[in-house]
């Protein structure tokens, strides 16, 4: 019995079977449902689908980037992670400073033409290993623009100033626990058109109740097969290391969605994930030792007893 990993089955199952065929912005299509809630509560095991593996080492460093106030793919690629590369090297390869193969369309191309999707990788490697050893070349072409770390640790302000939004929570937690103001924005409508990727998930309140910390996420857009299951294991670790600090336990966290969607090229494998029977939940281990959610590293965290069926591979749409 999984009684969280039920809650993510039941959206994709909802929007297969009641969603609507809708154009997106990458050109693959989605079937699509406007507002959906999830409510996962954290006393039940860690939110980590098992139906198919999900790499808790992306998810932590991800997020430890966010927390750090990261905003260029330099610091995700020397822990090996490669979840943002597509954005900065698509914005590479159209640029007059590229001068390798033709790279045009290369969405679409990588899926259909193998000997293509050869060329493709090559030079996508080629780009990641720059970005590692070249801190010139990261810095022109590795940032995201002013994504969900900038946002959340550096927001600026009109007179020239910025606010620590994360300290700023956290600090409410822990003086005025009782306040309905305890709220984080990534979505600054001013750095909008200047970001890689506008933020998904665009605001995250927190609320203290009989000695637990809960978390409410509205994300504009979800996509269910690839993403969601990354920002439920995200929000989820947020949620237990703000807790952990305040002193508190890790409540519920609560997952509302705008634009549900499965795109039309993971239809089959949500199909897949759907036959498979979720095993136990696994449980999430925090360092003792640290306090603060800052000083946490990737070997501070970890999940234990991780049972999940094997991997199912979809492309990420751009």
């Amino acid at each position: 019995m999984n009684p969280n990993e039920e809650q993510y089955l039941k959206l994709a199952s909802y929007v297969l079977h009641h969603g609507h065929k809708k154009a997106d912005r990458t050109g693959t299509g989605t079937i699509s449902t406007f507002g959906y809630q999830m409510r996962f509560d954290l006393s039940k095991g860690f939110p980590l689908l098992t139906t198919k593996f999900v790499p808790f080492r992306l998810i932590k460093s991800e997020l430890l980037w966010f927390i750090h106030g990261g905003t260029n793919i330099r610091y995700l690629l020397q822990r090996n992670n490669h979840i943002w590369v597509e954005w900065p090297f698509k914005r590479y390869v159209e640029s007059d400073a590229y001068q390798g193969p033709d790279m045009t369309n290369f969405e679409k191309r990588r899926l259909t033409d193998p000997d293509f999707r050869k060329v493709y990788l090559h030079q996508k490697h080629l780009f990641c290993r720059r970005i590692i050893d070249d801190k010139a070349f990261a810095k022109k072409w590795g940032t995201l623009g002013n994504v969900y770390g900038a946002q959340w640790r550096h927001w600026q302000k009109r007179n020239g100033g910025q606010i620590d939004q994360l300290k700023w929570v956290i600090n409410k937690v822990r003086k005025t626990p009782f306040s309905r103001r305890m709220i984080v924005s990534a979505w600054n409508p001013e750095d909008v058109p200047s970001m890689a990727l506008p933020p998904c998930h665009t605001l995250w309140q927190l609320y203290v109740n009989d000695g637990k910390l809960s978390c409410q996420l509205y994300q504009r857009s979800g996509d269910i097969f690839l993403g969601v299951p990354f920002n439920i294991a995200s929000y989820a670790l947020l949620t237990s290391l703000i807790a952990k600090e305040c002193g508190l336990k890790p409540g519920y966290f609560i997952h509302d969605l705008g634009d549900a969607h499965i795109y039309l090229n993971h239809i089959s494998q949500i199909r897949e994930q759907l036959n498979r029977k979720p095993y136990k939940a696994p449980t999430l281990w925090l360092n003792p030792k640290k306090r603060s959610i800052f000083d946490y590293d990737m070997d501070d965290i970890k999940i234990e007893n991780y049972h999940h069926h094997s991997k199912i591979r979809g492309a990420v749409a751009i």
